[in-house]
């Protein structure tokens, strides 16, 4: 009797448990379990702008401009209306491994790679992005990306027709996120104290002869009205910027001469087609000497900044109010355009798709849409929190006030916008101003980020006439924020919404396997020896020792690699 009630005993045990087992299994499966890496995961869809319980950190690279004066009082690169946005709505707080200034933030990047030191995340290029591939150095974000990407990210990387999530991609494998940037972001308009060609009775100027007379009016006629001899009639390119624009580099490129180098059909950094239908690379052709010559004139000359090259700050010879002209992107006015009309209310820089070829075409360089990429240390144990940060800003960027702290400030900040953003934007604008649609009517299209506050807000910045953009047009103090983004749109865009545009892109804008070992030198080789030309220091004929040093020196190789690539 005592053993079968003992048995009995020993059922009911087994089966209570086995039912405890299963209970707890289910329990598991519905709710939170961990991952191999003990991060708690949950069979919940991924929450691309989902909380974090507890506060988590993160400690990144960071690009920040010593220049830069825009963040308001009490704020710091770690603590700004970005960083403190990010914690509010992510609890996410962000920590600095590493900042450098715009000129040495990419040899911070080299550095941390050579020594295997990563930062939890960083934005980085494409040279840098194959270096961590091949290093085994940064995580496989694939799921990170398929499942906490938003919407509006993945629609704006989808617009790309591939090109973004290719460069990203290694074995299968999407190791990056990428940015997808406007197209105006690669056409570097003239920008053009307009104040000063009204006093000095000139006009734009369309052709390169025009172009110069206007540099020696600016330098010798006193437009500023001080009795000094102290204008500049063009910008060159500062120690944080390039003589021109590349296909690694083919946006946002400041103060350089791209306008003039195109405006001869000279693309310098281009991989281009040939004569004969091949590739060949633009900087050793014909018309990039021709350029070179007409620069190296103009200096001598004294019609570009005498100090170009070796200026820390060319935007701050913008902001005092010395400089005429200059080439640049659309978004200026969230360069040095906004300090400088601080600085003098008069200033009127306007934006013009000039100057024009010997056949009356504009015919610019174009950009990849394509050009950086946060990178996610390995074995980090928040992979999704950089991805969680991107959503963030693209989904309230039209909350941040640029006038109190600039959007490179913004942690892990990538440019996510359609192709046509600007254009889209500028033609919004001008629609809600002249009567013939509501703003309301651009409400719904989530993709075009800041449109929706764009068209809200035009009227408190805008004055009449509605269709003349002088810079007394404006009321800048209504609204700093919104007016830096407005005169971005109606000046900085116009030119290429009104302008029939005749663009060359490059062949390719990334690397072959040879410049992964020589590309480095030969750009040095490149860089040193255009700017001892221009400015005088070498003679032209250098150029023809130039073409033949860098074919020599692994140019022929990597152009075989290229071929092989657009075929």
């Amino acid at each position: 009797m005592f053993k079968k009630l003992l048995f009995l005993l020993l059922m009911v045990f087994v089966l209570v448990a086995c039912s405890n087992d299963d209970t707890a299994s289910e329990e598991a499966a519905e709710g939170d379990t961990e991952n191999d890496t003990g991060e708690e995961t949950s069979s919940e869809p991924a929450d691309p702008f989902g909380a974090y319980d507890e506060t988590i950190k993160i400690a990144i690279g960071q690009e920040v401009d010593p220049s830069d004066t825009s963040l308001q009082d009490g704020d710091t690169p770690l603590d700004n209306q970005y960083t403190r946005h990010v914690k509010e709505n992510l609890n996410i707080e962000v920590e600095h491994a590493f900042t450098a200034s715009p000129s040495n933030y990419d040899q911070k990047v080299s550095l941390a790679i050579a020594s295997n030191d990563l930062p939890d995340a960083m934005v980085v290029g494409p040279v840098e992005l194959r270096q961590l591939v091949e290093a085994d150095q940064i995580a496989d974000l694939t799921d990170i990306y398929e499942n906490y990407a938003s919407p509006a990210i993945k629609e704006i990387i989808d617009s790309t027709d591939g090109i973004a999530i290719e460069n990203v991609t290694f074995d299968g494998k999407i190791m990056a996120l990428p940015n997808s940037q406007a197209s105006a972001d690669g056409v570097h308009n003239l920008w053009i104290r307009k104040d000063w060609l009204d006093k000095l009775g000139l006009e734009p100027p369309k052709t390169l002869e025009d172009f110069k007379e206007v540099a020696r009016a600016f330098v010798e006629e006193d437009p500023d009205g001080n009795g000094q001899d102290d204008t500049i009639g063009l910008a060159g390119p500062d120690t944080s910027n390039k003589l021109y624009a590349n296909f690694l580099e083919s946006t946002n490129n400041l103060y350089g001469f791209d306008g003039i180098f195109s405006a001869l059909h000279a693309y310098p950094g281009y991989w281009l087609e040939g004569d004969d239908g091949q590739p060949v690379y633009g900087s050793i052709l014909p018309e990039t000497k021709e350029a070179l010559a007409v620069l190296r004139d103009m200096y001598s000359e004294g019609l570009i900044d005498p100090e170009m090259g070796v200026r820390e700050d060319s935007g701050e010879s913008i902001i005092s109010g010395n400089t005429g002209m200059f080439f640049g992107p659309f978004w200026m006015p969230y360069g040095p355009l906004t300090d400088a009309i601080k600085e003098n209310p008069e200033a009127n820089w306007q934006s013009y798709a000039l100057p024009l070829d010997e056949n009356g075409d504009y015919t610019p360089h174009l950009s990849t849409t394509t050009t950086q990429y946060v990178v996610v240390r390995k074995d980090y144990e928040h992979p999704e929190a950089p991805m969680k940060m991107l959503n963030n800003l693209l989904a309230n960027e039209s909350v941040f006030d640029p006038s109190i702290g600039g959007p490179g400030y913004y942690p892990l900040r990538l440019v996510y916008a359609p192709a046509d953003e600007m254009e889209v934007t500028t033609i919004a604008l001008r629609d809600v101003l002249a009567g013939t649609k509501e703003p309301e009517d651009f409400y719904d299209m989530p993709a075009y980020k800041l449109l929706k506050s764009d068209v809200d807000t035009i009227h408190e910045i805008k004055l009449e006439p509605y269709d003349n953009t002088d810079i007394q047009y404006w009321d800048p103090n209504a609204n700093l924020g919104q007016w830096t983004r407005a005169y971005s749109a109606l000046v900085g865009t116009a030119p290429l919404v009104d302008t029939d545009i005749k663009g060359v892109n490059s062949l390719i804008y990334s690397q072959t396997k040879t410049m992964e070992d020589r590309w480095v030198n030969l750009k040095k080789l490149e860089d040193e020896t255009f700017l001892k030309i221009i400015m005088g220091t070498e003679s032209l004929d250098t150029f023809d020792q130039f073409v033949e040093d860098w074919k020599n020196q692994g140019g022929d190789q990597i152009t075989e690699e290229v071929t092989e690539v657009v075929d």
